[in-house]
């Protein structure tokens, strides 16, 4: 018997390691003698790093940049075990996690630590990156990544702007010319389940602004300085970036990797599954358990759940996830390969309070839900 277990993380309080830990002792209780096949997921969030790393047989490098507070941070990145390929995650330079709540401001946080990050791995003579650009604590239109990268904004006085959408429409002038000449020979992959154009209704400071401390005000000056810095890459690099989809996503960082990376753009759960060959140990499974934290109406968008579901229905193989919350009706998501869903902790419990049963209380679902069909894998 061979049972796939690929989850994605239960976020803020297990990683996708620890998740697939917890089901394979699970499992071992009812059929100690089952061929398990781990591998821990993420969809271009939080864990993606480290599950594509694992995967891979790769490596871990720490950086010190500049965090989205313009204050230095330790962030990191990941080299692929073909020792070609960065993956970055933006949150880790400019995570929304790196700022206190009281200090969440859109107006001056900044991109500037993921470009180092980038660059970073140019150093590591990494010629293909992966960027997740999930989790932002900036609205800056990715103007700091790319003034990291060499790019120069400049105001009246041909000085450098500072950090921050509100320093976005002191730009008169966007200079390429010392852009860091090794972008033009490597290749851009953004993981990114966002579809936001950068400005609008459903533009980038309207949508996620308010998460990262936006008043109603700041959200309107934010949306025309986005406007404004899409207008002037449109007339420096004759780029039309405005209304592509995913522009918007991590504050108009998806803008600036379109505009001056030439990044493609793909959901991350579709990069994550090629990376670590997901099909090829799924294939001739007799069972696949997945899951994340939360499984409701966000979750058919992209996440891993459904990836990894839709993978296993190519393949006639049942699908169980497992969750900690579940949000709708368990016959929705039938229909995208799930076959069933277990919920983990009773109600009202959070999240944040499955660390402490996190073993126990997913070791418990999978065992029970297993003892109930041992015959079907007999």
């Amino acid at each position: 018997m061979k049972i796939v277990v690929a989850p994605d993380s239960f976020k803020g309080s297990l990683t996708a390691i620890e998740v697939s830990d917890a089901i394979e002792k699970g499992i071992r209780e009812v059929f100690p003698e089952a061929e398990i096949i781990k591998i821990p997921m993420a969809d271009g969030g939080d864990g993606t790093v480290q599950c594509l790393v694992n995967a891979t047989g790769g490596k871990i490098l720490e950086e010190k940049v500049i965090g989205p507070l313009g204050n230095e941070v330790w962030a990191f990145y990941g080299i692929l075990g073909d020792r070609k390929t960065a993956i970055v995650e933006m949150a880790a330079a400019s995570g929304l996690t790196l700022v206190p709540e009281n200090k969440r401001d859109p107006l001056i946080t900044t991109t500037y630590g993921t470009g180092q990050l980038i660059k970073a791995a140019l150093n590591q003579g990494c010629r293909k990156m992966i960027i997740g650009i999930g989790g932002s604590a900036t609205n800056d239109g990715g103007a700091g990544m790319v003034q990291a990268l060499g790019t120069k904004l400049l105001d009246k006085d041909g000085e450098e702007i500072g950090f921050g959408g509100g320093e976005l429409k002191k730009i008169v002038k966007i200079d390429i010319s010392c852009m860091d000449k090794r972008l033009s020979d490597i290749k851009v992959l953004a993981a990114s389940d966002v579809n936001n154009p950068l400005c609008g209704p459903q533009g980038a400071s309207r949508i996620y602004g308010p998460q990262k401390g936006a008043t109603p005000e700041i959200i309107e000056e934010l949306d025309e300085s986005l406007a404004y810095f899409a207008e002037l890459i449109k007339r420096d690099l004759h780029k039309d970036i405005k209304d592509i989809p995913g522009a918007g996503a991590a504050g108009g960082l998806g803008a600036s990797l379109i505009a001056f990376l030439n990044a493609e753009f793909r959901p991350g759960i579709e990069i994550m599954i090629e990376a670590v060959k997901l099909e090829q140990a799924i294939k001739d499974a007799d069972l696949v358990i997945t899951g994340e934290g939360k499984i409701d109406s966000q979750t058919i968008y992209g996440k891993a759940p459904i990836g990894v579901a839709k993978i296993a229905k190519k393949h006639n193989i049942p699908v169980v996830a497992v969750a900690a919350i579940i949000e709708e009706d368990s016959r929705i998501f039938q229909s995208y390969g799930i076959d069933t869903l277990i919920k983990v902790s009773e109600p009202p419990m959070r999240l944040s309070e499955i660390k402490t049963k996190k073993i126990w209380l997913i070791k418990k679902s999978i065992k029970q839900f297993l003892r109930g069909r041992q015959n079907l894998f007999h």
